[in-house]
């Protein structure tokens, strides 16, 4: 029997401890590698090609959500689901719309989480019951009212939001150059366009939207306040 490969993604070890123990108890189920930023998940996934990805959101030098839109385009065969404290709509529709498998609520994440990885692997989608619900009536009363999707002014580009969230956790542009491969002037012309759309000039600024958009935690944040 060919098992299902999963790359685990939490910057926590007892969180990836767990639900390594959780999912190799099951004869189907095989775990391939372990990965605590959201930069290293990008890479191991490209490396390992694991069929499902379990990604928590509040990852380290790059969030889950950047890392999963990543992930997608670069390994198109690997199914992300993404693990989150936040039931926010705005975080599961930014991430379905980033091609997310399925989305779980770490609180109910151990009983669903086998159900999620073979339902991934099939090529379905998998939710959290909460989350099902609340998709559903938002797709009920675009139906219904024909309510239009609003169209977002700060919407902005994977690379914007990488430089977003090193600015966040206090990173300097020569450190983010560094992290990023490219040089300090990508990074400020980067900064600049991202000041531009978001309309916030300051770092202290940016890193509270971030923190507000749940880019970063705050006790990541500190130093940029």
């Amino acid at each position: 029997m060919q098992k299902i490969t999963v790359l685990l993604a939490d910057d926590h070890t007892i969180v990836r401890q767990g639900f390594r123990l959780l999912l190799e108890a099951e004869p189907d189920i095989a775990i391939v590698g372990e990965a605590e930023t959201g930069r290293h998940a990008v890479q191991l996934a490209k490396k390992l090609l694991p069929d499902v990805v379990v990604m928590d959101i509040a990852m380290p030098l790059l969030n889950g959500v950047e890392a999963t839109r990543q992930i997608i385009k670069e390994v198109p065969s690997a199914k992300v689901l993404v693990l989150s404290s936040y039931s926010d709509d705005e975080y599961v529709h930014g991430l379905t719309e980033a091609g997310a498998a399925g989305y779980l609520l770490k609180q109910t994440a151990a009983a669903d989480l086998i159900k999620a990885v073979r339902e991934a692997k099939k090529g379905n989608a998998f939710f959290s019951p909460a989350i099902s619900k609340r998709l559903m009536n938002h797709y009920r009363e675009t139906l219904l009212h024909g309510v239009p999707v609003r169209r977002r002014t700060d919407v902005l580009t994977s690379r914007e939001a990488e430089v977003l969230q090193l600015i966040a956790e206090g990173k300097a542009n020569k450190q983010i150059a560094a992290e990023l491969n490219v040089s300090v002037k990508t990074v400020e012309k980067h900064r600049q366009q991202l000041m531009n759309k978001l309309n916030i000039h300051t770092i202290a600024g940016l890193t509270r939207y971030a923190i507000s958009k749940g880019v970063v935690e705050s006790s990541e944040a500190v130093k940029a306040l």
